[in-house]
């Protein structure tokens, strides 16, 4: 699925190109590198899950098989290991620094309006109805 897209030898060369243009914004003020380099890494996890669900809408269902390769994408370490697709969609979104809140449980709304697994999260929620 995203194999097509992305490949994962890019994903160095993206972040170092992201964090140069954020210091660049900052016209290289020092001591804030890294800084830069972790919110470059947090945006290609973002960008490449908003491509997964572009994709998703797209194509269907989501599967194991696609969010680990999706995982490993945004540097998941053995995500081959990880079996549920539950499971799955809250280690991507605390790699991508968000709250890991997918699927909460039957009686618990979901707050997070801004959230790129709502569509998917909401779907399952309104099967155990």
């Amino acid at each position: 699925m995203l194999s097509h897209a992305v490949k994962p030898a890019n994903r160095h060369q993206w972040i170092s190109e992201a964090a140069y243009y954020k210091a660049l914004a900052r016209k290289f003020e020092p001591g804030k590198e890294l800084a830069d380099w972790l919110e470059a890494e947090l945006d290609y996890s973002n960008m490449l899950i908003t491509l997964y669900i572009y994709i998703l809408e797209e194509d269907g269902a989501i599967t194991i098989l696609s969010l680990q390769q999706l995982a490993e994408f945004i540097g998941i370490k053995n995500s081959e290991d990880i079996l549920s697709e539950i499971e799955l969609i809250r280690a991507i979104q605390n790699a991508a620094g968000h709250r890991p809140c997918f699927q909460p449980g039957i009686n618990m709304n979901c707050e997070a309006m801004e959230c790129q697994w709502r569509a998917e999260c909401r779907k399952l929620i309104s099967a155990w109805y």
